[in-house]
């Protein structure tokens, strides 16, 4: 065996080994000689084996590799490599809620509670400490650039999915919300839209829109996020305007079509519920010179012009992913700061410590609960959906098949064009789009493995009928069966002595029957005599 740290030479018939550190010089008729290396070299790196240097591309993998080598010589050491990696070849998309189902809790109830109780706990016997912002009304100043940029990447990511359309086709359904990115739409039957029966569940392609892809998600913009809440007469009077721009609004962007309230002195507390501005009129006036972060605007769609070739195809993929993943990133920094609320039985979504009081929940069972909504903190994927979409293993390939369809992959919708654009996927996303699986260039392949496995089972079954029968009455399963341990007459027997003896001691002892069954298992253990179980005599 030759290693990059290792070396092997033959002098006089014998063979010497040298290993990592310390060497060992075996020889027919000599004594082993350990010999020290120095492992500072860098040519004595720890490697193994260079034949193993596919290791490095098997990092991909979840599941942890273990790689023993073994010699045939007992005095030569033996390593161990052990491989992880954070994503893992297979896994599956997020369950999906029918409206039925209320959605979970992101933090159950019980660690809920918990983490109030403990938080009281510490609390008891200590000064009270003043309210931090955002909740006393002030600005988070270290947040007010990561909101800056998941607004101008909300921008970017749209001007840039404009362009995309131009060179990516994109489908979209007629009678459902179903999309599909790829040069012909998918053949399952998964359409649960008008006139589906007529069509048995194919769909009806059709051309599709940025915003079939990048999901609108809008709630109410509030002129003071700790204001008091919406109530149902006032739907209709508050604007309302993309939920992510609502948050980064709250977040410190400052929008002139949309003003909000901009306090520069924390709030005074009266109660939980109530609170008073404090008094600002001593501080000096906002320059209204003061620079501020540049924000970016949306192209119109007539002025929108798409790459030329293929290099600006890939460019434009690579940054509109990276405008993606950084939007959501950043929005998942400022929802641990300002809260987002989502109703658990709708897609409704508020930007705000509370949600409204409107009364427009139109979800299974909203009769019970007079329409209103059923609000707990949201996470990412109810502020931006990502809206998975059925991957294509080869764009210039065959087109999917029906009956493959296990073996597809799924991922968001921006993942899949940016890569048919010419992007790399990004490691998270490997393990829904199953780029690491492979996948039967023939229907009739994927069907050997289920139709031998049948066919095992099959054979397995008739084998051991055929045996069971032969074997049933002859004179060695006469001979077995009479030497098993368990005899149903041997047992009822037992049983009935038992409650005989438990019976008869009962009537001499004049005791209760749990009190002699435990005398009985004393005399029995040996624990106690048969004289000492009997009942005082009575003066």
């Amino acid at each position: 065996m030759e290693c990059g740290s290792c070396s092997s030479s033959v002098a006089g018939g014998a063979a010497m080994a040298l290993w990592c550190g310390k060497g060992l010089v075996s020889t027919p008729k000599m004594l082993p000689l350990r010999v020290f290396l120095s492992v500072n070299s860098e040519s004595l790196k720890f490697n193994p084996c260079p034949g193993l240097g596919f290791l490095h591309s098997m990092q991909h993998f979840k599941h942890k590799l273990k790689v023993q080598l073994k010699s045939s010589q007992k005095m030569h050491p033996s390593y161990a490599s052990i491989i992880k990696a954070e994503h893992p070849q297979n896994t599956d998309l997020p369950r999906y809620y029918s409206r039925k189902e209320k959605k979970p809790f992101p933090v159950p109830i019980v660690e809920l509670r918990r983490a109030a109780r403990e938080r009281l706990k510490k609390r008891k016997g200590q000064p009270r400490k003043p309210v931090p912002p955002p909740k006393n009304g002030m600005l988070v100043k270290s947040f007010i650039p990561i909101a800056y940029d998941v607004y101008n990447a909300r921008i970017t990511l749209i001007n840039n999915l404009k362009k995309l359309l131009k060179a990516v086709t994109v489908h979209a359904c007629k009678y459902c919300n179903e999309i599909h990115v790829g040069p012909t739409g998918h053949p399952f039957r998964s359409c649960r839209g008008q006139n589906t029966s007529a069509r048995r569940g194919l769909h009806d392609w059709t051309t599709a829109t940025w915003e079939d892809i990048f999901l609108p998600v809008d709630a109410y913009h509030l002129y003071d996020r700790l204001g008091k809440r919406i109530p149902h007469n006032q739907r209709f009077a508050i604007p309302r305007i993309p939920a992510l721009v609502e948050l980064c609004i709250q977040a410190g962007v400052d929008i002139p079509d949309f003003p909000t309230k901009r306090r520069r002195k924390p709030i005074i507390r009266i109660n939980k519920s109530e609170f008073v501005d404090a008094d600002e009129s001593e501080l000096p006036d906002p320059d209204p010179d003061a620079p501020k972060p540049p924000i970016l605007t949306e192209i119109p769609d007539f002025d929108i012009v798409g790459p030329s070739n293929e290099e600006e195809t890939t460019l434009l993929a690579e940054e509109t992913l990276q405008a993606w993943e950084k939007m959501r990133k950043g929005a998942q920094k400022l929802m641990k700061l300002y809260p987002v609320r989502v109703c658990g039985y709708c897609p409704e979504v508020h930007i705000g410590p509370s949600g409204h009081k409107a009364q427009n929940c139109g979800a299974h069972k909203h009769q019970q609960r007079n329409g209103q909504h059923g609000w707990q903190s949201a996470v990412i994927d109810d502020l931006i959906p990502p809206r998975y979409v059925w991957h294509v293993p080869d764009v210039n390939g065959p087109p999917l098949q029906r009956e493959l369809r296990s073996f597809y992959g799924q991922g968001p919708a921006v993942v899949e064009m940016c890569m048919q654009a010419g992007a790399a996927v990004p490691e998270q996303f490997r393990g829904t789009m199953r780029l690491d699986v492979g996948i039967p260039t023939d229907p009739k392949e994927a069907e050997m493995p289920s139709k031998l496995t049948m066919a095992g089972a099959e054979g397995v079954k008739t084998t051991s009928q055929k045996v069971a029968t032969a074997g049933q009455n002859s004179t060695e399963a006469l001979h077995q069966r009479s030497k098993l341990p368990y005899c149903p007459m041997r047992m009822a027997l037992g049983g009935f002595a038992i409650a005989m003896t438990l019976g008869y001691f009962t009537l001499y002892s004049k005791k209760k029957p749990e009190a002699t069954a435990l005398d009985v298992a004393k005399v029995a253990t040996g624990t106690s005599s048969p004289e000492n179980t009997r009942p005082p005599p009575r003066n």
